[in-house]
């Protein structure tokens, strides 16, 4: 059984290292990593691209899911993948941008920031829908506190939510997000990483159906 109040415990501390000073002036290479899932297993990946949206490296892991998902506490199903992912990597990125918050979290460490602590990187997280906290114009709020910001990246359509991760201001994680917008609503490297992640995905279902016909 998972004891959820030992988990808020240890967000509580951890959320205390979280440094939201930018650390991320310019930037060579930066990565899209995101999570899909079939069955129990868990399918992590981080595609590293060049600024000028070039694909440089992709590197994925499958690993059975340990824990169910429960809301505010994504990071402790999803970090063990995402790290042993990012070590698998020959460039290292400078920034990474990760499906998930970062400080839109009710004790300030979301999935972006979380990982971000664990390999001691700068990292942006972004989110289709507002994990916590209250808009007020363009910003999410906790309190007088900003904690994400909403990002229109296509008319008509839903905004997304940017919030810095760990080693890096909130303004420079919005101008890190639209430096790298493309056509579709998601910044170019979670969008196409996502597509891999599917692709992937797709792979592993087939060759499970292949398995079961044996």
């Amino acid at each position: 059984m998972i004891d959820e109040e030992k988990l808020k415990k240890e967000q509580q501390k951890l959320s205390k290292r979280i440094i939201l000073k930018n650390d991320i002036d310019d930037y060579r290479h930066i990565a899209g990593c995101d999570a899909v899932y079939t069955g129990k297993k868990i399918i992590y990946v981080i595609v590293v691209f060049d600024k000028d949206m070039n694909v440089k490296e992709k590197k994925y892991t499958i690993m059975n899911s340990k824990m169910p998902y429960m809301k505010n506490y994504v990071a402790y199903r999803e970090c063990p993948a995402a790290v042993e992912t990012y070590h698998k990597l020959e460039i290292d990125p400078d920034i990474l941008m990760v499906v998930g918050a970062g400080i839109m979290h009710p004790r300030k460490i979301g999935m972006a920031s979380h990982f971000g602590l664990l390999i001691d990187k700068p990292t942006i997280g972004v989110s289709k829908e507002i994990i916590h906290g209250e808009v007020e114009g363009d910003y999410i709020y906790e309190g007088n506190e900003k904690i994400a910001i909403l990002m229109k990246t296509k008319e008509h359509a839903k905004p997304i939510y940017v919030s810095p991760g760990h080693r890096v201001s909130m303004e420079r994680s919005l101008e890190i997000a639209r430096e790298n917008m493309g056509e579709k609503k998601l910044p170019i490297p979670l969008h196409e990483t996502h597509k891999f992640a599917n692709k992937i995905k797709k792979k592993i279902k087939e060759e499970n159906k292949e398995e079961k016909k044996l």
